[in-house]
Formats: C-alpha cells, sequence, structure tokens
C-alpha cells in the first residue's frame, strides 16, 4: 500500500470516522455495559462488508469482524469503553460535567473508530489488489478495570491470527515500547453481626472494623514487595451509613500490579492472609471472589520497527491555529505537579527525547525517534494478554494536549476535537501501511513471527483468570 492510497482513503472517509467516534463519545458506557457502543460499530463493519460474529467469546458486547480468507491473517484490536466518574461536555476549557457522569477519559471512542479505519483501508487495499489475506477487527469491550481482552484470549478468540496491532490516544506520536504491570484485581467481603452500637456492641462482629483492619496490614505490606508494586484498594460497601448499628456487612475491592504475573501471584496470597487474619480479628466470615486478571505486554521488537517505518511515513500534520489556542488555555487547568511532569506522561508512552521540541508549545507537532525500551509502565492494559499469544505492536498518537493525564475531564473534554481526529486518523494510517506490508511481504512476516516464537518457546502462557471466573459489571 503506497502511502498515498492510505492517506486518500481516510482523507475520502474522513467524515464517516469522526462521525463513529462521536456517536460512542456521546453513547458511554462502562465495562461490558457497551451495548450500544457495540451494536453501532458492528453494525458499521456489516456496511463496509465485513462478516461480524457478535458475542465473541461469550461476552455480550464482543464482537469479531472478518474480511478476506486464507493467511496471512492481520488483527486489529479496538475498544469502546468508557469511565464512571469522567462524564464531560466536550470542548470546554473547564470542567462541566454530564448528568450521567460517564465519558471517554481514555479516548477509547478514538482508539476504537482508529483500530476500524485501519481494518477498513487494509481490506480495501486486499480488494483493490485482488490479494490472498484476511482482516480481523476486534471489537474489545471492558479494557478498563474489566480485562476484556484476557478473557477473550482464555475463550480462544484470537487464534489463527499472525499479527495484532492497536493504538492508544495520547499527547505523543510514538511506539509503545514499555512492557506494563500484571495485574489481579479482587473483591474480599467480611460478614459480621449487626448490633446496637451503645447498647449491645458486644454482641455485634463488625465487618467494616475488619475492612479497615485488612487495609491497615496491607499498607504495612507496602515496604515488603518489590519496587514496581502496587495496591489500590477501594471500599465499596461500608455496610450502611447508621454509626449506632455495627456494620454486618462490608467489602473492599483490590487492584494488586507488579511487573510480572507471578509476583502480582505472591502479593495476592500475602494479601489474602492478612484478609483472613482481619476475619480472625473481628470474628467475621470472609469471602474472596477473583474479578479479573491481565499479564504484563510483551513488546515484538520486529513489528514495533515496521510499525514506527509506517508512523514516519503517514508523517504528522501540523495543529492549527484554533487547535493551538484550545491546547493552551487546558495547558492553564492542569495543576503545577501536572505541568512538571508532563514528560513522564509521553515517556510511559514510548517518547524518546528531553522535551526540547515541545519547548513553548502546547501540542506535539513532531514523531518521536524510537528506542526499545527496557522500562516497565507504572499501568496495565489487557493488550498484553493478546500479546502472548499473537505478536502485538503498539503506537500512540497525539489526540491531546501535553501535560494532560488519562482519566481526568481535560481528556474527556478534548475526545471529540478536530486535533483528536487528526491524531485518530494518524494511527489508522500507520496501522494501515503495517498491515499491508505484512499482507505482501513474507520476510517482514516471518521476521515477527520468528521472534515471537522464539519467545513463546521459553514463556509459556497461562491466561491469569480462572476458567470459572465470568466477566462482570461494575458493581
Amino acid at each position: 500500500m503506497s502511502n498515498n492510497f492510505a492517506k486518500t482513503f481516510l482523507a475520502e472517509n474522513k467524515e464517516t470516522y469522526e462521525k463513529i467516534s462521536e456517536y460512542i463519545y456521546h453513547h458511554p458506557e462502562t465495562r461490558f455495559e457497551e451495548y450500544a457502543s457495540s451494536e453501532f460499530l458492528s453494525s458499521e463493519c456489516e456496511k463496509e462488508g465485513f462478516q461480524v460474529e457478535r458475542k465473541a467469546g461469550n461476552i455480550e458486547t464482543a464482537f469479531v469482524a472478518v474480511y478476506g480468507s486464507g493467511a496471512p491473517v492481520i488483527g486489529f484490536l479496538g475498544e469502546f469503553d468508557a469511565l464512571s466518574g469522567l462524564g464531560q461536555v466536550p470542548n470546554k476549557t473547564s470542567y462541566e460535567p454530564t448528568e450521567l457522569n460517564v465519558g471517554h477519559g481514555c479516548g477509547h471512542n478514538l482508539l476504537g473508530t482508529g483500530a476500524f479505519a485501519a481494518a477498513c483501508a487494509a481490506k480495501k487495499y486486499l480488494e483493490d489488489n485482488n490479494l490472498q489475506g484476511t482482516v480481523k477487527f476486534f471489537g474489545c469491550p471492558g479494557e478498563e478495570g474489566g480485562s476484556g481482552k484476557t478473557f477473550m484470549v482464555r475463550e480462544g478468540v484470537f487464534e489463527g491470527v499472525d499479527a495484532a496491532l492497536t493504538w492508544h490516544p495520547s499527547p505523543a506520536n510514538s511506539i509503545m515500547s514499555l512492557s506494563s504491570l500484571a495485574n489481579y484485581q479482587v473483591y474480599f467481603r467480611f460478614k459480621g453481626l449487626s448490633s446496637h452500637a451503645a447498647n449491645s456492641p458486644h454482641l455485634g462482629r463488625s465487618a467494616l472494623d475488619a475492612v479497615e483492619l485488612m487495609n491497615v496490614g496491607v499498607n504495612y505490606l507496602r515496604e515488603h514487595v518489590v519496587q514496581e508494586a502496587r495496591m489500590h484498594y477501594a471500599i465499596t460497601n461500608t455496610g450502611g451509613i447508621s454509626p449506632n448499628v455495627v456494620q454486618a456487612d462490608a467489602e473492599v475491592l483490590y487492584l494488586i500490579r507488579a511487573p510480572k504475573v507471578q509476583q502480582v501471584d505472591e502479593i495476592y496470597k500475602r494479601v489474602c492472609k492478612i484478609a483472613e487474619g482481619a476475619a480472625l480479628m473481628t470474628e467475621t466470615e470472609l469471602t474472596i471472589e477473583f474479578d479479573k486478571a491481565c499479564s504484563n505486554y510483551i513488546p515484538n521488537r520486529s513489528l514495533e520497527k515496521i510499525l514506527y517505518q509506517s508512523l514516519q511515513e503517514a508523517g504528522i500534520e501540523k495543529p492549527d491555529e484554533e487547535e493551538k489556542a484550545f491546547a493552551e488555555k487546558l495547558w492553564t487547568t492542569l495543576s503545577e505537579g501536572e505541568k512538571e511532569s508532563y514528560l513522564d506522561i509521553v515517556r510511559g508512552f514510548g517518547y524518546v527525547g528531553d522535551g526540547s521540541e515541545f519547548e513553548g508549545k502546547y501540542l506535539a507537532d513532531s514523531i518521536s525517534a524510537y528506542e526499545p525500551s527496557k522500562e516497565v509502565l507504572a499501568g496495565s492494559t489487557d493488550v498484553s494478554d493478546v500479546s502472548w499469544v499473537v505478536p502485538t505492536a503498539q503506537l500512540t498518537a497525539s489526540t491531546s494536549a501535553l501535560g494532560t493525564p488519562l482519566h481526568t475531564w481535560q481528556m474527556t473534554t478534548q475526545g471529540i476535537s478536530s486535533y483528536a481526529h487528526k491524531g485518530m486518523l494518524r494511527a489508522a494510517e500507520a496501522m494501515a501501511l503495517t498491515a499491508v506490508k505484512l499482507l505482501t511481504d513474507k520476510q517482514e512476516l516471518e521476521a515477527v513471527k520468528q521472534e515471537f516464537n522464539e519467545f513463546k518457546a521459553a514463556n509459556p502462557y497461562t491466561c491469569p483468570i480462572p476458567a470459572e471466573v465470568k466477566p462482570s459489571t461494575l458493581k
């Protein structure tokens, strides 16, 4: 595929992809409840001539759209879930939450649409050149706290795919070459006895006390785990709002992260012992419910090199004056800490440099150099589990102002801006160019597969989500 073909195809269909992005943006849905977004995107796939399998992997909102036949098989990973608490009126430079208060604070309306656009461009190339090969677009729900792709991997949805491509919105343009943190997400529920907190407190057994004791114990554990580990928790049930009642039921949700799944598992077992100790101290009953998990990301350097070359070929369109002014206003809404750490954000996405090219600017207008990184991103993604079973590469394209943290109202407000849509189509072009190189150059694909097979031979994959655990919505 020539660069001109990719650029021309995406430019001709620009309005279509912008409308799809806007539809998903205006129908924000949290994990595994993306019914409107999933059906809309599935229908768009069918309009483009893809054969669509809905409820892929027995997940209501997952789907696989397929075009072509035979090898090679190139997959594109698309997401479309939103986040609670991040509703925001678009294109505003002040916090204006929506009534629903659910929003695309991680840009997944752009992510899913950009991956779809890339799949459409690759499909068009196969059609126009009458070539053998298969393009698959994977509609992947529940990335935010649900590990939808990990469930899909467990159910064999990605079997037979030769290479997978995806991207993520951010303030930068680079190859996402860092590994990531594996994680477990687990509910700890305590059951006690209610009683009058003044008249007969000795008859009660407080589940809330158990939660608090558990949290204290885990906080002491932090000193005795690997440096990169993270343990987050949310008290999801305090047992009520009456202080004069001994709380009989309480629940805490833990998210445990570390660079390797084995490390997460070791920490998880220690956390379970702390929970058991809290139950013993309070004479309450403990129930543990495993919610979800994901592995650490395995970069494929051979595929990253091709993707980087394609990103360079796609190039970058300079922001216009209106986009610059909007970004500058958003910059003023950031805290001093956010401003000072703006380079840390883009480095997490694979940016290489000292930031000198950003001096006096609020939007990235260049493409970072590519250097394979041995660093670990202090975050998690379910793309990781795909990377254990299929050679995978990711890029990021600038869709937001420098300094914009993910999972903030500032990220949400930029979600359907002209600058965001430019970044979305830049990512689509780079992925489409990469896909066609893999479809037409056996040597390129063979190098990618050889690297993957060498890793796989030494590192057999085990899905971190137990077979009995099913995808769950936010509770």
